[in-house]
């Protein structure tokens, strides 16, 4: 028998996709800052036919050897694991499930870029640059306080503006991080939501978007795992899956692998897919869950502005999620959970 809070997440589920359908907008321009505010205040993804960083349509600025000259010799962070799922849920010691966070390697953007598309790691490995730490301009950048704001990236950061205006207008406010991505086909983004207004450009290669609004985010059957980390082995050299303490909280994530796969997800479920091509900017509002696949050599510059803890939204969100804790992502730790209590 369904529980009453899940009937009544089926209803809300079923009455948003009734109400909605699984269309986006398309806009050929940039909004305004008055019909942006429209647009969040509606809450639905929108394509947009414009580009946020200048230059974009240029075939030789962003590609991989302007990249590689500007950078120089500068070390910088790079995500490396051995199946390109960074961030996601992946079979560990002992075949348990852990959520599995990449190693962290430096190097040249000239060796990085050596190994996207048209170049491999000898040995197999998948390298991506996802630091999402506001790896271009952080929250400092807008302070009035003096503090610097140093990036890996200085030299990137003429040609990506710091801030969108009309986004910046609208919501009264700076972005949180501005985020550089640089791929390939080799890494997938695994099936996510965050508490950020998103403006996602596309400057070169495409990238592919399934998305489900957080009406339908219960059908991603979140889990509680614990924490892991790549590391690599002193003595070959290869990355090895290291569990993170005991004490190190559990991390929820979706269970769901490939929300794009056959069965993945139930009947009742309404995932949108939306290709972003170079040249393009996606606005993904807040709590939006999604899973993100690119082709070929891709880069990306993302804004990503804190949601407005005012009013019902972030309540909202918090109820479709699930205001209990999900169970845990390992069946034996939930009988052992069941036979101490």
């Amino acid at each position: 028998m369904q529980s009453s809070r899940a009937k009544t997440l089926k209803w809300l589920a079923e009455e948003y996709h009734e109400l909605n359908g699984n269309q986006i907008d398309v806009l050929d321009a940039f909004p305004d800052p008055l019909e942006f505010s429209r647009l969040v205040r509606i809450g639905r993804p929108v394509l947009i036919r414009e580009s946020g960083i200048p230059d974009s349509d240029d075939d030789h600025t962003w590609s991989k050897s302007w990249i590689a000259n500007k950078m120089g010799d500068r070390q910088i962070s790079v995500a490396v694991t051995p199946n390109g799922r960074a961030d996601a849920v992946t079979v560990g010691p002992r075949g348990k499930l852990y959520f599995a966070e990449p190693h962290t390697q430096q190097m040249t953007m000239k060796a990085f870029l050596e190994t996207i598309s048209s170049g491999s790691s000898a040995d197999g490995e998948v390298h991506y640059l996802q630091s999402q730490n506001g790896n271009l301009f952080t929250s400092r950048y807008f302070d009035l306080n003096g503090q610097e704001d140093e990036s890996e990236f200085e030299p990137l950061r003429e040609h990506a503006p710091s801030e969108i205006p009309w986004c910046s207008d609208a919501l009264d406010k700076s972005p949180d991080a501005v985020n550089l991505w640089i791929g390939d086909e080799k890494s997938v983004t695994s099936i996510h939501s965050d508490p950020y207004e998103n403006i996602y450009t596309v400057i070169r290669g495409s990238k592919t978007f399934t998305l489900l609004p957080p009406t339908e985010g219960w059908f991603l059957e979140e889990r509680r795992y614990p924490h892991a980390t790549y590391v690599r082995s002193a003595t070959t050299s290869q990355l090895e899956l290291v569990p993170s303490p005991v004490d190190t909280p559990l991390v929820r994530w979706s269970s769901v692998a490939d929300p794009t796969a056959p069965g993945a997800l139930p009947v009742g479920a309404h995932p949108i897919h939306v290709t972003v091509n170079a040249g393009e900017t996606l606005y993904l509002p807040a709590g939006w869950w999604h899973y993100v696949r690119q082709q070929g050599f891709t880069v990306a510059v993302n804004y990503w502005y804190d949601m407005e803890g005012r009013g019902m939204s972030w309540v909202w969100l918090n109820f479709l999620r699930g205001m209990e804790e999900p169970p845990l992502g390992n069946e034996d730790d939930n009988k052992g959970n069941a036979l101490s209590s």
